[in-house]
C-alpha cells in the first residue's frame, strides 16, 4: 500500500481551483437524505454555490429537491465530477460506470481511498482527486 500512496498525488490547488471553477454538473455517488450525513451537508454546500447536483442513490427517488438515479449510467445529463461518497470496496464500480460516461473527474471524498480505481481512472484519462472534501476545497480556494 505505501508504494502505492507514493505514486499518487492529488492535483495542485491550481488545477483543483480550475476543476471547481469549470465544473458545473456534480454527480454526488451515495448521497443521503439524512441531514446528518457528511454527503447530505456536501451536496446541499454545492448546490447552494449553483453547482446543479445529480444525486445517485438506488434508495431514492429525490433528495434535495433533485431527482435520484440508481446509478451513474442512468444519469441523462453530461457529467463534470462524479463525487463518490462510498465505502473504498465500493469505488471501482462507481470509477468503471465514470468511464462509460466520459466524466472529466472522480473526487473521492475524504476518507475514500481506492488507489486501484484512482490509476483506472487516470488511465482513461480522467483526473483524480482523492481523500479530499470538495466542500472544503471550494470554501478554502474560493
Amino acid at each position: 500500500m505505501k508504494t502505492e500512496a507514493k505514486r499518487f498525488e492529488n492535483p495542485k490547488d491550481e488545477k483543483i481551483k480550475e476543476i471547481l471553477a469549470n465544473s458545473r454538473n456534480i454527480a454526488v455517488v451515495g448521497l443521503s437524505p439524512n441531514l446528518s450525513r457528511p454527503s447530505f451537508w456536501v451536496a446541499n454546500y454545492l448546490k447552494k454555490n449553483n453547482f446543479k447536483i445529480i444525486p445517485v442513490n438506488p434508495k431514492y427517488q429525490q433528495i434535495l429537491g433533485e431527482r435520484a438515479f440508481p446509478k451513474l449510467t442512468d444519469v441523462l445529463e453530461k457529467i463534470d465530477v462524479v463525487d463518490i461518497f462510498r465505502s473504498p470496496e465500493y469505488v471501482m464500480p462507481v470509477v468503471e460506470d465514470a468511464i462509460k460516461i466520459k466524466a472529466k473527474v472522480i473526487w473521492m471524498q475524504e476518507g475514500v481511498i481506492n488507489f486501484e480505481a484512482a490509476e483506472k481512472a487516470k488511465k482513461n484519462n480522467i483526473l483524480v482527486v482523492m481523500d479530499r472534501c470538495i466542500s472544503k476545497e471550494h470554501k478554502r480556494l474560493f
